[in-house]
C-alpha cells in the first residue's frame, strides 16, 4: 500500500530536451561562404579553358557552351562536396547544397520560371511599343539545333550558379550575418562582378544589385534553389533566346530569333541588353513584391520553425483515503448470490431419423 502509494504521488522527471543544432562559429561560416564563392569563379575559369582545348582539338565549336557548363556544374558541386566534408556537415549533399526532396519543388520551379518570363517580357515591352526592335527570323533547321542546345546550356549554366553562390554559399553568409545582411552583402558582390565588365553603365551595375536582392530573396522565401532556378533561367532564357537580345552581352544565345534595340540606352540598355536599361530596374522593384505574395505558402511551410511541445506531464494522483478504500475493497472476498449462477446442462443426442 505504501509502495503504491509512493508512486502516485512522485513527482514525473522533466521532458528530455530536443537535441540542439550544431552551431558553428561565425568565422568559420564566413570563411565557407569565401570559399565557395572564390571556388565557383575558379571553376568557371577551369571549365572554360577544357571545353576550349576540347572544342578546338575534336572540332566542337557548336557544342563548346554546353561542354563547358557540363564541366561547370561537375566541378562546382564537387567543390561544394568537399567543403561540406570540411565543415563535417552530416545533412545530405542535397540539401546541403539547397536541393531537397520536396513534393512541391516543380511547382516552386513553375512559379519562378512565370515570375523571371514576366519580368524579361515586361522589360522588352517598352522596346516593342517604342518600335525600338529589329527583328529577324531564321528558320533553317541548324538554328533549331542551336536552340535546343542553348536551352540546356542555359539550364545548367544557371543551375551552376545558383547552386554555387546561393545554394550553398548564401547559406553560410546567412549563418554568419543574418538574412538582411547577407542579402545586402549579396547585392554588394553582384554589383561588383558586373562593374568588372569592359563599359558596363552605371545602370547595369544598379540592375544586377537588385537582381541580387531579387534572387536572395527567393532563397530567403522557400529554403530551397527550385524557385530561384526557375526565375533565373525563365529571365535569362527569354532575354536571350525567345527574343533575341544581348543577354549580359552576350548574344551566342540568339539561334532562332535575332534582335537589335535601336534607341536611347536607358530604353534598350544598349549592346549589354535591358539588364542595363533602366526600365527593367522598375521591373524588379514591382517584382519584389509580387515575388513575396505568390511564396507565402512557401514561406510558411518551409521556413517557419516548427512548433516543439514541451511541459511537464501533469498527473493529479487520487487522495491517500480513496487509495486505501479501494485496497480494502480488493481484499475482502465477495459473497456469491446462489440466484446468480447459471447451470448449463449437456445437450441430449438426438435421435438418429426413422427412414422406415
Amino acid at each position: 500500500m505504501q509502495a503504491s502509494q509512493a508512486s502516485t504521488t512522485a513527482v514525473p522527471p522533466p521532458p528530455i530536451p530536443a537535441p540542439l543544432r550544431l552551431q558553428r562559429p561565425r568565422s568559420l561560416q564566413f570563411a565557407a561562404f569565401l570559399a565557395a564563392v572564390a571556388w565557383y569563379y575558379c571553376a568557371r575559369a577551369l571549365a572554360a579553358s577544357a571545353a576550349n582545348g576540347l572544342a578546338q582539338h575534336f572540332g566542337l565549336a557548336d557544342t563548346q557552351p554546353l561542354i563547358e557548363a557540363v564541366f561547370l556544374i561537375f566541378m562546382v558541386i564537387l567543390g561544394l562536396a568537399l567543403l561540406r566534408a570540411i565543415e563535417r556537415r552530416r545533412a545530405p549533399l542535397r540539401l546541403t547544397i539547397g536541393l531537397p526532396s520536396r513534393a512541391t519543388s516543380r511547382a516552386e520551379w513553375a512559379t519562378g520560371a512565370a515570375i523571371g518570363w514576366g519580368i524579361a517580357a515586361a522589360s522588352v515591352l517598352p522596346m516593342a511599343i517604342a518600335r525600338a526592335l529589329n527583328v529577324r527570323l531564321w528558320t533553317s533547321p541548324r538554328a533549331f539545333e542551336l536552340l535546343g542546345l542553348s536551352l540546356v546550356t542555359l539550364a545548367i549554366t544557371t543551375l551552376a550558379h545558383d547552386v554555387g553562390v546561393h545554394g550553398y554559399a548564401f547559406q553560410r553568409l546567412v549563418d554568419a550575418t543574418g538574412p538582411v545582411r547577407a542579402t545586402l552583402a549579396m547585392a554588394l558582390f553582384s554589383a561588383i562582378g558586373t562593374s568588372l565588365h569592359p563599359g558596363v553603365s552605371s545602370a547595369a551595375i544598379a540592375i544586377s544589385a537588385l537582381a541580387g536582392v531579387l534572387l536572395s530573396l527567393c532563397w530567403l522565401r522557400t529554403h530551397a534553389v527550385w524557385l530561384l532556378w526557375g526565375l533565373h533561367f525563365a529571365w535569362a532564357a527569354s532575354t536571350g533566346i525567345l527574343f533575341g537580345l544581348p543577354l549580359g552581352g552576350n548574344t551566342d544565345f540568339s539561334t532562332v530569333v535575332d534582335a537589335r534595340a535601336i534607341g536611347p540606352r536607358w530604353l534598350t540598355g544598349g549592346s549589354y541588353g535591358p539588364a542595363a536599361a533602366l526600365f527593367t530596374f522598375l521591373i524588379l522593384i514591382a517584382a519584389i513584391p509580387i515575388l513575396v505574395r505568390a511564396t507565402s505558402d512557401y514561406a510558411w511551410d518551409y521556413t517557419r520553425p516548427p512548433i516543439i511541445p514541451a511541459g511537464y506531464d501533469v498527473t493529479i494522483p487520487p487522495p491517500a483515503a480513496h487509495v486505501a478504500m479501494e485496497l480494502q475493497a480488493a481484499q475482502q472476498p465477495q459473497p456469491i448470490n446462489p440466484a446468480s449462477l447459471v447451470q448449463i446442462l449437456p445437450a441430449a443426442p438426438a435421435s438418429p431419423p426413422d427412414r422406415t
